[in-house]
Parts: C-alpha cells; structure tokens; sequence
C-alpha cells in the first residue's frame, strides 16, 4: 500500500519527477523506441509498461500522454513543450482527455466499463484519449475481458497504457495487443549521480 510521507517529501518527488523524455534516467533504449514510434507516427493503441516499483512507469506513461497530446506541435512530438495547457493538465493528473487509475483499488469490471464508456467519444481537448492504468494485473477476469474488447476494435484517438510490476498475470490475449516496454533496475551510478543533481539542485549539502 501507500505510505503517508510528510509534505516535503510529496513535492520533492513531484518536483524532480522527470517530465520529459530526455529527464529520465536509466532506460535509454526504451526512450529511443519509443521516440522513434512518435517521431514516425507509429503510435500503438495500447502499451505495457512493466518493471519493478521505481522504475520510471508512470512517469514515462505521462510524458507520452504530453507527447501525444502537446500543442507546441501540428502532431504527436517526442518533446513535449511541458508548458502548454494539455502539458500542465496531464502533469497535475488533470486532463480532460485522459484518466488514471490504479487497478490495485479500482479492480471492478464497472470502473473499467465508465472508462470504455468514456472512450467511445472524442477527444474534448487534444488528440488522444490517454487512459493509464497502474497495476493492470489486479483487474478481475470480466474487467479483462470488456477491456480485451475494447482492445480489438479501438477508436483510433484511444491509448491504453497498462502499467503492472507483475507481467505474468496478464491474460496472454491482452498481452497480444500490447505494445511492451520493460523497465530495467536503474544502476547504482546513475543513482549517484541523479541524487546528485538532486542535491546540488536543492542546495543540500552531502557527502560523497
């Protein structure tokens, strides 16, 4: 579950939440193929991102919520400005087009149903509908299978981004229909050298 941390620690974690592309750290060959989808206008319907808790999962599912929504551009773009009003709506949880919600309490085939309901109307704002789903292997078998319906025949402005830390408890026919990323453990230089940043950011000081 969810522990309390005092207030601090919330806005440091936003405020150092990587909001681009180029702010994530440790999953460079992802960024690249992923980019290179946008860049190209390969966008899938529907990503898997899966990798242990920390990894950069819903980070990286609202940066290509911004990326396809951003409108510094004519299309999606792999550099989404962060400050236009679909940029600052998606990274306050906020967006009209778009939705999160964690599986983990929501795991009801009525609460994906609200969704799939919602996702058969056009987009009010941008030119997707982001729907993210955090810890997609607690859905129950009938909240799976109205999603795999929807998986079949999707609008064409629709993304599903499937966030899970437990992969093999994903019906292999959803699976199928996914695009899949996997996050990898973040290396401990990298590690070092981004709490750095952090620290010398925030003007605390520290010892090697």
């Amino acid at each position: 579950g969810k522990f309390n941390m005092d207030n601090n620690y919330t806005v440091l974690a936003r405020k150092y939440r990587s909001q681009d592309f180029n702010s994530l750290i440790g999953q460079d060959v992802l960024v690249k193929t992923l980019t290179t989808a946008i860049n190209t206008g390969r966008i899938a319907h529907a990503y898997i991102f899966t990798g242990i808790r920390g990894t950069g999962k819903t980070s990286t599912a609202r940066i290509l919520a911004k990326a396809l929504n951003c409108l510094s551009s004519d299309g999606p773009t792999a550099t989404p400005c962060g400050v236009c009003e679909n940029c600052r709506a998606i990274a306050a949880g906020q967006h009209i087009d778009g939705m999160g919600i964690d599986a983990a309490s929501h795991t009801g085939v009525d609460n994906i149903r609200d969704i799939l309901d919602a996702a058969q109307y056009r987009p009010t704002n941008g030119r997707y509908k982001v729907y993210i789903i955090d810890e997609v292997h607690m859905l129950t078998d009938s909240a799976f299978n109205a999603l795999l319906k929807t998986l079949e025949e999707p609008p064409e402005y629709v993304v599903f981004i499937l966030a899970t830390t437990e992969v093999q408890k994903l019906p292999a026919t959803i699976l199928s229909r996914c695009m899949r990323f996997d996050f990898k453990l973040i290396s401990e230089n990298e590690l070092i050298s981004h709490l750095k940043y952090i620290f010398d950011d925030s003007k605390i000081k520290y010892e090697e």
